[in-house]
Order: C-alpha cells, then sequence, then structure tokens
C-alpha cells in the first residue's frame, strides 16, 4: 500500500472503526447526491443507512463536518447555481433542485453565496 492509501485507513479507524457503518453512512450521501431535488426526510435517509435519525446526524457530521440537512441545502444550491449559469429561469432552478418556496430559495441561495440568484446569474452565466 502506499502513504497515502495508509493514512485514508488510519483516519477511517480513528473516526469510526466499523467499516460496515462507515459503507452505509457513505451509501446515505450518495442517495442524497443522487436525488436532491426530492423531498428527502431524514428519516428516509437515516433508513438507507440503517440507524435511527439521531446516530445518523451525528455520524453523518463526524463523517463530512456538516449535518445531513446543511449538505442537502449545499448540493441543492451547487445544483442552482449551474441551472443558472446555463441561463435557466430563477423559478425553473429552484423547483428543479427541491425547492418548494422561491423565497426560501432566495434567502438560502444568498446565505450561502453571498448574492442573490438573480446577481449571480447575471455574472456567471454562459449562454
Amino acid at each position: 500500500m502506499t502513504f497515502y492509501s495508509d493514512e485514508i485507513n488510519r483516519i477511517k479507524k480513528a473516526l469510526y472503526p466499523h467499516d460496515d457503518l462507515t459503507q452505509q453512512i457513505i451509501a446515505a450521501k450518495l442517495y442524497i447526491d443522487k436525488h436532491f431535488a426530492d423531498r428527502i426526510g431524514l428519516d428516509d435517509t437515516a433508513r438507507k443507512a440503517h440507524v435511527s435519525r439521531f446516530h445518523f446526524i451525528r455520524l453523518f457530521k463526524k463523517y463530512y463536518g456538516r449535518t445531513p440537512h446543511q449538505y442537502l441545502q449545499e448540493v441543492r444550491i451547487d445544483n442552482a447555481k449551474k441551472l443558472l449559469q446555463k441561463g435557466r429561469s430563477i423559478d425553473d432552478a429552484c423547483l428543479s433542485v427541491g425547492f418548494t418556496s422561491k423565497t426560501s430559495f432566495i434567502s438560502l441561495f444568498k446565505k450561502l453565496t453571498g448574492t442573490t440568484p438573480n446577481q449571480y446569474q447575471k455574472r456567471n452565466s454562459h449562454p
């Protein structure tokens, strides 16, 4: 093994030594990555990891440095940014990434990016 893979294994064992649980948390993250536009609930995602919702939140935060909800919000905003760059409307981007409220979308977008979706689109759109 290389130094890099040895370090990964050392860190993984230090964080949480149960490989099966590690794989379940990774699977739940991949589920979020794939289904970010759907109505994803904490209970659904925790079920994917085969753990209780409270244990899932703790483990997810330990592995990824943020709660599952925070991660989902970031994934949605990142995907909305891609849509806005392609010239899609704010309403379309909002609905396409899983938000049901344009107001909450704009508010979260500004909180995470420091700019409104409209301003972001004007600066970053690619025809």
